[in-house]
C-alpha cells in the first residue's frame, strides 16, 4: 500500500459490535457477553466491520453482531458531541489503518447493554 494510495480514501467508521461467549476470551466470569465500541478505518463501512471481525476472532474473541454509526462527519451531521479523546482515538485508526477498542462493557444476563450487575 501506498501512501497516498488506499489510506488517502480511508474513513473511520465508528463501530458497535456484541461479543458472546467463547472458550478463553478474557471476559469476566458471569458475563454472558461484551459490548465494544470500536473505531475502525476502512474505504467503506463494509470493509470496515469485515476487517473488525477478522481482527477480533484472531483475538479469540466471538462477535455476534456490528451496528455501524457512522463517520466522524457523518455522525457530527445527526448532532452527536465528539470528544477530543475520541477523535484522537479516531484519528489513530486512520493514521494506523488500524481496528482500535475505545470501550469494552461486560454484560451479564438480564443487562440492556446499561452496564453490568453487581
Amino acid at each position: 500500500m501506498t501512501e497516498g494510495g488506499k489510506r488517502g480514501r480511508q474513513k473511520v467508521y465508528t463501530l458497535l459490535v456484541e461479543l458472546g461467549r467463547k472458550e478463553g476470551d478474557g471476559l469476566p466470569e458471569g458475563a454472558s457477553g461484551a459490548a465494544m465500541v470500536i473505531y475502525a478505518s476502512g474505504v467503506d463501512e463494509p470493509e470496515a466491520v469485515r476487517e473488525t471481525v477478522a481482527v477480533l476472532k484472531q483475538a479469540g474473541l466471538a462477535p455476534l453482531d456490528v451496528t455501524g454509526y457512522g463517520t466522524l462527519e457523518e455522525r457530527e451531521a445527526e448532532g452527536h458531541d465528539i470528544p477530543e479523546e475520541e477523535r484522537a482515538l479516531m484519528q489513530r485508526a486512520r493514521d494506523e489503518n488500524a481496528v482500535i477498542v475505545a470501550q469494552l462493557t461486560p454484560l451479564y444476563d438480564g443487562d440492556e447493554g446499561s452496564g453490568g450487575s453487581a
